[in-house]
């Protein structure tokens, strides 16, 4: 019995040390999008800084995400379109600096997907949006030797739900949006 005991207390602490925070790597993190570009190309672009936490607890199957975009690192690679997709046609930096979101639940598909319900706001316009996460992968990181959880997650928006009109039809409204993010835990 002691052996028993003894067995399902390191289990439960096993199942304790899955929970935890992750901060997120701003060097390791790019919500990068693409949209249609006037029907005749995709223009994608990303955006370089990026905060927030992810809580997770592998053992429940449990966690929450927050993140916040520095609306104003948005970069397509050409800078006259850059700073137009800053001004008031498009994001609109200077009154809305940051695109946040906020999960609501975060249910696990295997013990590497999962789908993530939460709250986007872009242009001070919050709806719901759901993240496909295709992968995820935690694991002691080989340079650093820091736990490090990474996830790829996936989903698409409508721009005009948003505010964000400029342009319409002949850009297009659907973004499809793609972010790889690095977390290190806390």
């Amino acid at each position: 019995m002691r052996r028993v005991l003894i067995g399902f207390t390191a289990l439960m602490g096993f199942a304790t040390a899955n929970a935890a925070t992750y901060q997120i790597d701003p060097t390791h993190t790019y919500p990068n999008f693409t949209i249609d570009h006037l029907g005749y190309s995709m223009t994608y672009g990303r955006f370089g800084a990026t905060s927030g936490t992810i809580d997770l607890d592998l053992a429940k199957k449990t966690g929450a995400v927050n993140i916040v975009i520095d609306a104003a690192s948005i970069d397509t690679g050409f800078k006259k379109r850059d700073d137009h997709l800053r001004s008031p046609d498009f994001f609109n930096v200077n009154e809305f600096p940051q695109i946040t979101y906020k999960s609501t639940s975060v249910k696990f598909t295997s013990d590497s997907t999962a789908k993530v319900d939460g709250q986007l706001t872009i242009m001070g316009v919050t709806k719901p949006v759901s993240l496909d996460v295709t992968r995820i992968k935690c694991a002691v990181h080989p340079m650093n030797k820091k736990d490090v959880c990474g996830f790829d997650a996936k989903t698409a928006i409508k721009r005009s739900d948003f505010g964000v009109k400029y342009a319409l039809p002949a850009v297009g409204d659907e973004v499809q949006i793609m972010i790889q993010a690095e977390g290190v835990k806390q």
